[in-house]
């Protein structure tokens, strides 16, 4: 039930995004206007019923990251598949901190790892690839680059997962 009413949420936000030509790609590198951060951030905190920008922008990234998890059921190709959870938190200031939670599905060993991201003097647009043979889409880490977090190859939840964090590094990056 949660998974439909994030995803019908996420599909209403960019619907109205695109209808208001407001969205741009988060892969062009085009920068992001202020009249679109103020009214994605409207848009955010009217749906979390909240006056924190980053709260609201914490509480988005947390549920699109429970949305499009990749779950060992989507990796039927897979030899070793596995339930792969993120999960984002304030860390101390200018610092996000990332929880990757890895589950196996034969044996159900669990791992988890915490990264501290810090953010500052960091570029805040999160980058994203959803390679057309594959079954996930990758998130890059703006300080450097590299795989930051893996989830289902969706486009349109890649793009919103992408937007949300780069909103929310900016919003941490304020201080």
């Amino acid at each position: 039930m949660q998974l439909r009413l994030t995803k019908l949420v996420t599909a209403v936000l960019l619907s109205s995004c695109l209808a208001s030509n407001l969205c741009l790609a988060s892969e062009s590198g085009v920068s992001l206007s202020s009249s679109e951060q103020s009214q994605y951030l409207l848009k955010i905190k009217r749906l979390y019923l909240t006056d924190n920008d980053r709260q609201a922008l914490l509480a988005h990234c947390n549920d699109l990251l429970k949305t499009y998890a990749l779950r060992a059921g989507y990796q039927v190709t897979q030899s070793n598949r596995q339930d792969l959870l993120y999960q984002l938190s304030l860390g101390t200031s200018g610092e996000l901190l990332l929880r990757e939670e890895s589950r196996a599905q034969q044996g159900g060993a669990l791992a988890v790892r915490n990264r501290p991201l810090n953010l500052y003097g960091v570029d805040p647009f999160v980058r994203y690839e959803c390679p057309s043979n594959g079954i996930s889409c990758v998130l890059h880490n703006p300080a450097d680059g590299s795989p930051l977090l893996t989830i289902v190859r969706d486009h349109q939840g890649a793009a919103e997962l992408a937007k949300a964090l780069s909103f929310l590094i900016r919003n941490v990056q304020k201080g």
